[in-house]
């Protein structure tokens, strides 16, 4: 588990998160939601010490990250970040740097290296991109790519900003049911979503942020009822039953 307490962080001369009080738990989907510019993408770096934080705690397993080296953190929890290099590598070479953190210099893949990374591109549904060079794939086929690396990682914790970016709807949901396989195996996903219906509908809790505050924290059905996503975003969010479960929309 990941708990970050009373978390303040930023950039040189600009705040960004203020106050900020949340577990990331492991068995759980956690959707982290909040408009542009909010402090969503900063929060998951913070959190993993890849961003300096001005202010709070940040604990893993109740051990200050202070104590853990970069290896030990990458070890207990991945990151998919909105954005990687595109190098002129194969998918399942790409994949295999997810277990940089189990290798020492030099890195030798293993067998069970190999298993894992072509474990990882099965989940993501790229299984078929194993050979392919990664400049010749879509966006929407890297990002499968790099969402079976953080899966390689084989961590407790997995940490994605945007994973559904440049996705179609079916590849959305399988993310989505990807995260959901993760967490009935006991590891903690948390996933940046701008899909509110995607997010309502699939995660066990959702967190907004508004204004770098957490503004609030709880089940699908709390936040909506709350209304503060309707705030955050300056929208109506509706929704109606249908024999699949709730479906949302934006009212007028």
């Amino acid at each position: 588990m990941i708990e970050l307490k009373h978390l303040e962080a930023g950039y040189p001369g600009r705040t960004v998160l203020e106050d900020v009080t949340l577990a990331l738990r492991p068995g759980k989907v956690l959707a982290l939601l909040g408009p542009n510019g909010c402090g969503k993408s900063t929060l998951l770096r913070t959190a993993l010490g890849l961003l300096p934080r001005t202010g709070g705690e940040i604990l893993f397993d109740g051990a200050p990250i202070e104590s853990l080296s970069p290896r030990q953190i990458a070890q207990r929890a991945a990151y998919l970040p909105q954005s990687r290099a595109v190098p002129n590598i194969t998918a399942l070479r790409m994949v295999l740097h997810g277990r940089f953190p189990y290798l020492t210099y030099p890195r030798r893949y293993g067998k069970e290296d190999y298993a894992m990374a072509r474990r990882a591109l099965e989940w993501a549904g790229a299984a078929e991109l194993e050979e392919e060079f990664l400049p010749a794939l879509s966006g929407g086929q890297r990002q499968r790519v790099y969402l079976a690396m953080a899966l390689a990682q084989d961590t407790e914790m997995i940490l994605m900003d945007e994973p559904t970016a440049f996705l179609d709807v079916r590849r959305q949901l399988e993310v989505m049911a990807t995260a959901r396989r993760l967490a009935s195996e006991g590891r903690g996903v948390v996933l940046v979503l701008h899909d509110l219906c995607l997010a309502l509908r699939g995660a066990d809790k959702a967190a907004v942020l508004s204004r770098g505050r957490l503004a609030a924290v709880g089940t699908p059905e709390e936040i909506y009822r709350s209304g503060v996503l309707d705030e955050a975003f300056g929208v109506t969010l509706r929704r109606f039953q249908t024999e699949s479960g709730w479906q949302y929309y934006f009212g007028g």
